[in-house]
């Protein structure tokens, strides 16, 4: 493997998001709290899936008009470092929906001042989210540059 090919690999592996950092303590939260966190989440996720269509598309435009050798090579890389972010959007959706499904059965159950109780905060989801936006960002700008360069 040439060390190009090991750079875009590295990079490649770094984009994916992987278990907690750190050892958080259990907090507690108001519902409310929680659930528009994870409105705010749902948001954030659906405008980076947007995203990640939009960058397709211009990888797309950007190879019609082009053939080499070097472009084909980091046009597959960043094809499939796109397609981990997808997968991350996916994963990143469905642990947010666990824990709203948990909120919301806690309210089911005891529904009297559901606006007042408080819960287990998800710390551990929120720095999963941030540590998403920041290598989302990251690639953004990798691949802006790569576009440029071949535009």
């Amino acid at each position: 493997m040439g060390k190009n090919e090991q750079n875009h690999a590295c990079k490649a592996q770094v984009v994916v998001v992987l278990g907690n950092k750190k050892n958080t303590m259990a907090t507690q939260k108001s519902i409310t709290t929680l659930h528009g966190e994870h409105k705010e989440w749902i948001n954030k996720l659906s405008f980076y899936t947007d995203d990640l269509r939009v960058l397709q598309h211009r990888l797309d435009e950007t190879s019609n008009k082009n053939n080499s050798k070097e472009f084909t090579a980091g046009l597959e890389d960043f094809q499939n470092q796109l397609l981990v972010q997808h997968g991350q959007i996916e994963i990143l959706n469905h642990h947010i929906s666990e824990h709203e499904a948990a909120l919301e059965n806690s309210v089911i159950k005891n529904p009297v001042a559901s606006d007042h109780r408080t819960m287990h905060d998800h710390s551990e989801q929120r720095e999963k989210m941030a540590d998403f936006e920041e290598l989302f960002a990251s690639l953004r700008k990798e691949l802006m540059g790569f576009l440029s360069k071949w535009m």
